[in-house]
C-alpha cells in the first residue's frame, strides 16, 4: 500500500494488471529481442470474470477521530485539523471488529463470490491471496483463506504479493493456468487490516516525530483502511454472459523502489517523488498502450483507491472522463490491493453488458498496470 503527499498532502496508488507470454499477441512491442523496454502487452483469450465481491470491514473511524488523537502532534509541530478531509478527501476508513481480522474479511468475501458464481467450493482449483497485511511470515496467509473456505487439497494455494498491483497480478496467474488447461476454476482474495499499523503510527507521531517533515513522512499511513475483496474467474466459452478479460499492459517503474516503503509499524513516503514518479509511468504506458487498444472511450475506468489529489491527477494526465471514474476511498480510506476490487464490486451494480471496464492503477515499487474487461 502506498499513498503520497504533493505540498501538504497527496497520493499515488495501485492498480492491477494480468499478463501473457511474450509473442503471443500482436502486442508485443517492448519484448523483442533487443528491445526490452517499453510497455509489456497481453491478450486473454478464453478467460471471464464470474464474479466479483467485496466485504466493509464494520468499524468506522474517522479522520475527525484521528485528529483528536493526534492533538498532542498537532499542537507541538503547529499543524492545523482537517487535512485529511481537506487534502485526500478522506472523512474515513474502517476496521475490522475485536476478534475478527482481515482472513476472516477474505474468508467471507470468498464465500460471497461462491454464492454469487454458483461455482461450488469442490471446484476451485487454484486460490490466489493478494494480502498486503499479513500476521506472520509463514504459513501463507492463503492457507487460512484456503481452510476456512472448505476448499478441496487439490486447489493449490498460495500468496502473490505486489503491493497494490497484487490482486489483478492474481488475476493474470490464475487466467494464464485456465488458459493452459491446468485449471477450470480460481479464486482470487485479498483481505487487509490497517488497524495495527496506524496505532502504531498514531503513537510514534505523537511521542517521537519532532519536524514536520518527519510527521508528513508518515502521514499517509492514516489514509489506508481495511477491507476484502474476491473474484472467481473462469473459462469464458462455458459462461456466456459471463465478464472476459481481454488483456492489457503492464510496465516497471523500478528505479523508484525506495520511493514508499512500509511495515507492520509503519509506512514511509517520499511524497513529492512518489506523485512525480508515478504520473510519468502512467502516462509513458497509457501512450504506448493507444498502438494496441483504444481506451478513450471507456464506460468506466476503476482506478486504485487513494485519495482526491491522485485521482484528479491520473485523470488530467491521460485525459479520463471524471464522470467515468469512481471514488471510494472518501469513505473506505486506502485499502490497498483489495481497494480495486471493493470498488468494481460496487460499480457492478450499475455496469451493462458489452460495457468496457478498465482496470488501472500504480503500485509501489513502481509499478503500472492497465486491464480491460468486456461487461
Amino acid at each position: 500500500m502506498q499513498i503520497g503527499i504533493k505540498r501538504r498532502l497527496s497520493a499515488i496508488g495501485s492498480g492491477a494488471v494480468n499478463s501473457e507470454p511474450a509473442g503471443k499477441s500482436a502486442g508485443t512491442s517492448g519484448l523483442r529481442a533487443g528491445n526490452l523496454t517499453g510497455n509489456f502487452n497481453f491478450r486473454h483469450h478464453n478467460t471471464a470474470l464470474l464474479g466479483v465481491e467485496s466485504v466493509e470491514a464494520p468499524v468506522i473511524v474517522t479522520s475527525a477521530e484521528f485528529d483528536r488523537l493526534l492533538a498532542p502532534a498537532l499542537k507541538r509541530l503547529r499543524l492545523s485539523k482537517g487535512l485529511l478531509q481537506r487534502v485526500a478527501g478522506i472523512t474515513e476508513r474502517r476496521w475490522w471488529a475485536p476478534g475478527t481480522g482481515f482472513e476472516d474479511g477474505a474468508i467471507e468475501a470468498g464465500a460471497k463470490a461462491l454464492a454469487s458464481t454458483g461455482i461450488e467450493a469442490s471446484q476451485i482449483g487454484l486460490l490466489i491471496n493478494t494480502s498486503v497485511s499479513r500476521s506472520n511470515l509463514e504459513p501463507s496467509v492463503a492457507v487460512k483463506i484456503h481452510h476456512g473456505l472448505g476448499l478441496p487439497s487439490s486447489a493449490m494455494n498460495f500468496d502473490v504479493t505486489n503491493a497494490c498491483l497484487g490482486f489483478v497480478n492474481g488475476m493474470m496467474l490464475a487466467a494464464n493456468m485456465i488458459e493452459a488447461g491446468q485449471i477450470q476454476y480460481a479464486m482470487v482474495v485479498n483481505g487487509e487490516d490497517s488497524q495495527a499499523t496506524q496505532e502504531a503510527t498514531l503513537r510514534r507521531l505523537n511521542e517521537t516525530v519532532d519536524t514536520r517533515e518527519g510527521f508528513m513522512q508518515e502521514f499517509a499511513t492514516l489514509t489506508l483502511g481495511s477491507g476484502a475483496a474476491a473474484a472467481i474467474v473462469g473459462p469464458a466459452d462455458i459462461h456466456p454472459g459471463s465478464h472476459r478479460m481481454l488483456g492489457g499492459v503492464a510496465r516497471a517503474g523500478t528505479q523508484h523502489h525506495e520511493l514508499c516503503v512500509g511495515g507492520i509499524d509503519g509506512m514511509y513516503t517520499d511524497a513529492q517523488g512518489l506523485l512525480d514518479g508515478g504520473l510519468e509511468l502512467v502516462s509513458a504506458a497509457w501512450a504506448e498502450a493507444q498502438q494496441q487498444w483504444d481506451w478513450a472511450d471507456m464506460d468506466r475506468y476503476i482506478t486504485h483507491q487513494v485519495s482526491t489529489t491522485h485521482t484528479k491527477a491520473i485523470i488530467e494526465a491521460v485525459n479520463l472522463d471524471p464522470k467515468k471514474v469512481p471514488q471510494t476511498f472518501p469513505h473506505w480510506g486506502n485499502v490497498g490491493p483489495a481497494s480495486l476490487p471493493m470498488t468494481l464490486a460496487t460499480e457492478s451494480q450499475t455496469l451493462n453488458p458489452g460495457d468496457r471496464v478498465l482496470c488501472m492503477g500504480v503500485g509501489s515499487g513502481l509499478n503500472t498496470a492497465m486491464l480491460e474487461i468486456e461487461w
